[in-house]
């Protein structure tokens, strides 16, 4: 299923969709092609949070707290580099818009700097001297990636509401991006499946063929998402800047604050926030409590985390369905209270209950579902708010700040993740070399990384969504006021 995505532009017409400012319903072929271009962000995002901070303790031979700064430290690249970027797409003009030809020219650097994240130079015979030439590699690949992701992923979230403002077509727009996307993180485990069972006995080549392989499957989509739906964004464009006051006219700092005092905003990235360091915490620790806990192989983490995210994609259009009718608020409750079940389960699990592992994987996977899709269909109804008391379009910096929030969710998740295993006396080893037992103290870290800690984030996430005040009737009601405020500004001055 996952192979044949990638056939769907040559058998479905990417044009098909007439794209006039009133036409609220998206073809399916714009659809397709939009949620294409979160495959390669969703590949490698996926792959990093599995796999890097296990790669740099058990291949490179870093300390975890040392692996977890690492990742850490280039996120503060990204408090700059996010807004910034989001700021900058706001502002540019070409014949492409504002947005694809940040992707369409950031996607082969993305793709380069990925790949050398996986590789594993030698700096010196000294191991003191060498480990540190690796610290300094890797925060400076790592800041090289994630700018290029940033110049790609962010123009794209930023895309929504330019290609649709029907309240419910949103919620499906962001269904189809977000099965793109664990669609993406479900390839990149069979890939990574594939490799280690090809390459058993040497991990640093299996890191590194993981690295090159979906390095290239993520470059090639975003060029199907660019050329797929050009001319409905420039379209939607053209209609959401119409009659705009001009970006040059607010400062940079002054539209950060106009942001943050949108008060529904600031609802919908604690809910994120809450989410995401709740799913990165977990996925981080996964492969620790598979194999230390559980005493697993490499494999049978692989295939737990493919089924949480399997669970995920089946579940994410019934979520878009039930959103229909009981609105995006109710979905999110019930994917959450689904999620703090499996967390607590995992807790509790004993060594060689391996089926009730995929049961709890499986139940995860309903819940993190709604994490991907509810507070990405809010956003786009915050927008609109700004739109109506401000008078700008301003998707950069509100898309900027999501995005930010998402690999800031990755950096701590793996931080933390890091330093509770080092404090805990966790054991590191080397490439080639056997794994060490682990003492009691490590695997308690372990369990509680997985099950205690994320329940209370989510708990904190339902308490923000519950005070969420954008319902459906409420977005109509703003949507009518900015179409009423638009004609007045058009309509002649009778005087």
């Amino acid at each position: 299923m996952i192979l044949a995505i990638f056939w769907i532009p040559f058998m479905i017409d990417a044009a098909a969709d007439t794209p006039t400012p009133k036409d609220e319903k998206l073809s399916l072929s714009t659809k397709l092609a939009y949620g294409a271009g979160d495959l390669g962000p969703a590949i490698t995002a996926n792959i990093l949070s599995s796999f890097l901070l296990i790669f740099f303790t058990n291949v490179a031979g870093l300390s975890p707290g040392i692996a977890g700064s690492i990742l850490l430290i280039s996120k503060i690249w990204d408090a700059i580099n996010d807004p910034f970027v989001g700021m900058l797409s706001d502002r540019t003009k070409s014949r492409w818009g504002r947005r694809l030809p940040w992707i369409l020219w950031g996607a082969i650097p993305f793709g380069i700097f990925f790949f050398l994240q996986w590789i594993v130079p030698r700096f010196s015979d000294n191991p003191t001297t060498n480990q540190w030439g690796l610290v300094a590699y890797y925060i400076a690949i790592s800041i090289l990636f994630n700018t290029f992701y940033t110049c790609v992923n962010l123009p794209y979230t930023a895309l929504t509401p330019e290609l649709t403002q029907n309240y419910d077509e949103r919620t499906s727009l962001t269904s189809f991006r977000f099965a793109f996307s664990i669609s993406g993180s479900i390839l990149s485990l069979m890939i990574a499946l594939a490799i280690f069972a090809l390459v058993p006995n040497d991990s640093g080549r299996q890191y590194l063929l993981l690295g090159g392989a979906c390095a290239v499957i993520a470059v090639l989509p975003l060029y199907w998402c660019v050329f797929g739906i050009r001319r409905r964004v420039l379209t939607g464009e053209a209609l959401c800047l119409d009659n705009e006051t001009n970006h040059d006219s607010i400062s940079y700092l002054d539209q950060l604050k106009i942001a943050f005092s949108n008060r529904p905003f600031l609802y919908v990235i604690g809910i994120y926030l809450c989410s995401w360091l709740a799913v990165q915490n977990t996925v981080s620790v996964i492969p620790y409590f598979v194999k230390n806990w559980m005493g697993l192989t490499d494999q049978d983490f692989t295939k737990t985390v493919i089924a949480v995210q399997v669970a995920a994609l089946l579940m994410l259009f019934v979520w878009s369905a039930v959103s229909k009718r009981v609105g995006k608020k109710a979905v999110y409750f019930m994917g959450m209270s689904l999620w703090i079940m499996a967390e607590i389960g995992l807790f509790f699990l004993q060594p060689g209950q391996t089926v009730l592992l995929y049961v709890l994987a499986v139940l995860a996977g309903f819940g993190v579902s709604t994490a991907y899709l509810i507070p990405w269909s809010m956003l786009p109804d915050v927008i609109e708010l700004d739109e109506l008391q401000t008078g700008q379009r301003r998707e950069g910096v509100f898309y900027g700040f999501m995005v930010l929030l998402q690999k800031v969710a990755l950096a701590i998740g793996l931080f933390l993740v890091g330093i509770t295993l080092q404090n805990s006396g966790f054991m590191k080893s080397g490439s080639g070399q056997p794994d060490p037992v682990q003492p009691a103290s490590a695997l308690f870290a372990i369990r509680l990384l997985i099950g205690p800690i994320p329940t209370v984030l989510l708990l904190l996430g339902l308490v923000l969504a519950y005070f969420y005040p954008i319902t459906r009737e409420v977005h109509a009601e703003i949507l009518l006021k900015l179409r009423e405020k638009k004609e007045m500004e058009r309509s002649p001055d009778p005087q």
